[in-house]
C-alpha cells in the first residue's frame, strides 16, 4: 500500500514520517513545508497534481480545516487527469461532519473514509513533527451506511498495521460529540484560564507563582489560536451545548461557595471517570508494534473478541465501538476488538 499526504503540518508531517519509518511508500506535498520535508528525507511532490501522478493507493488530506474544501477540489481535479487511478481518500481532521461535506461537494464522497488520530501537541508546523507522534496511537475512523467496505478496510489496515494504532469505528456525529468533550472543550477551557490570568490585576504575581496545576490545565491553550478557533467553530453544534453545561455547573458551584452550601456534588461527580482512567481505561498504545498488520499474537488474548469480515461487518464494528470497544488488529478473516 502506498500513501500520499497533502499537508505537512504537525499531524501531516508526523504521519508521513511514521509511514516512512514503517517502510510504507509515501509521497507528500505542502507549498509551505515541502522544502523542510525534502531536507528531512521525505519524497515531496511540487503540488497535488504531481502527487497524483504517483498514484498512491490512499490519499490523506492533512490540510487545515479552513482549507479542506479547496484542497478536496484540487484533488478531484487531479484525479480527473489520471484515468484509471482509484485512490481511497481519508483525512486527519479533528471534526468529521464538515470534512465529509467538503469531500462530497468535490465529488469524492464515494472514496472517502473519515479518520482522526487522537494525538498531537500544542506546537504546530513540520518542524514540530515526529514519527513517534503517530505511532501506536488511538484513531477514530468514521463511516456512513454508504461507505465502501473495501475502502474502510484499507484505512483500518493502514492504522492498525504500519502505524500500530487502534481504531474506533464511529459515525461522524458520534465522533464529533465525543471529541467535543475530550478535546475541543478542554481547548476552550485552557484558553479561558489563560485569558483570566491575562486580564487579572495580579497577573504578573500569579505567573511568577504558576506551577504544575496551571501548566497542566493550560497546555493546549498554547496551540495556534487560529487552529483552535477553526476546530471549535467547525464543531459548534456539539461544543456550544457542552460549554453551556460547563458554565451552568460553574455558576452553581460559585453560588454554593458564596452561600457556604455543600459542594461535594461538583467534586465527586467525576469519580466514574477517575476510576476508569485510573485502571488504564485509555491506554495510549496497542501492545502491537508498527508493522504488525496481521494481528499475530493478539487473537488468542482473553480480552480480544473477533468479528468476522463477512456480511455487514462495518455495521457490527459501529455497534461494538459505540459501546466502547476498539479495533486493535486485523487478520485476513476478522477484526480483533478489545
Amino acid at each position: 500500500m502506498s500513501v500520499g499526504v497533502v499537508g505537512l503540518g504537525l499531524v501531516g508531517g508526523s504521519l508521513a514520517r511514521a509511514l516512512q519509518a514503517a517502510g510504507v511508500p509515501v509521497v507528500a506535498t505542502d507549498p509551505a513545508s515541502g522544502g523542510q520535508a525534502r531536507a528531512a528525507g521525505l519524497t515531496i511532490a511540487d503540488d497535488v497534481a504531481h502527487l497524483a501522478a504517483n498514484r498512491p493507493d490512499v490519499v490523506v488530506l492533512a490540510a487545515p480545516l479552513r482549507a479542506m474544501r479547496s484542497v478536496a477540489a484540487e484533488l478531484a481535479e487531479a484525479l480527473a487527469d489520471e484515468p484509471g487511478w482509484d485512490p481511497t481518500v481519508t483525512d486527519v481532521g479533528s471534526v468529521k461532519g464538515p470534512v465529509r461535506d467538503a469531500v462530497t461537494e468535490a465529488g469524492l464522497g464515494e472514496r472517502y473514509v473519515g479518520a482522526h488520530p487522537m494525538s498531537g501537541t500544542e506546537q504546530s508546523g513540520f518542524a514540530a513533527s515526529s514519527a513517534e507522534l503517530m505511532q501506536g496511537v488511538p484513531w477514530a475512523v468514521t463511516v456512513t451506511p454508504a461507505t465502501d467496505p473495501d475502502r474502510l478496510l484499507r484505512v483500518l489496515r493502514l492504522v492498525t498495521g504500519p502505524l500500530g494504532g487502534t481504531a474506533a469505528v464511529l459515525t461522524d456525529d458520534l465522533h464529533d460529540e465525543a471529541v467535543a468533550l475530550v478535546s475541543h472543550v478542554p481547548h476552550v477551557l485552557a484558553n479561558q484560564l489563560l485569558g483570566a490570568v491575562a486580564g487579572a490585576p495580579v497577573r504578573d504575581v500569579a505567573l511568577r507563582l504558576a506551577a504544575g496545576s496551571f501548566r497542566d490545565g493550560t497546555r493546549v491553550g498554547f496551540t495556534d489560536p487560529r487552529r483552535t478557533e477553526a476546530m471549535v467553530t467547525e464543531n459548534a453544534a456539539w461544543v456550544a451545548p457542552a460549554l453551556r453545561l460547563a458554565a451552568r455547573d460553574l455558576e452553581r458551584l460559585a453560588d454554593a461557595l458564596d452561600s457556604n452550601a455543600p459542594t461535594h456534588w461538583f467534586f465527586d461527580r467525576p469519580d466514574p471517570v477517575r476510576e476508569r482512567l485510573g485502571r488504564g481505561g485509555t491506554a495510549r498504545v496497542t501492545g502491537l508494534h508498527p508493522g504488525d498488520a496481521d494481528g499475530a499474537g493478539v487473537a488468542a488474548a482473553r480480552d480480544v473478541e473477533e468479528v468476522p469480515l463477512t456480511g455487514d461487518w462495518p455495521a457490527e464494528l459501529l455497534t461494538r465501538c459505540a459501546q466502547g470497544a476498539v479495533l486493535i488488529a486485523l487478520t485476513p478473516e476478522s477484526a480483533l476488538l478489545r
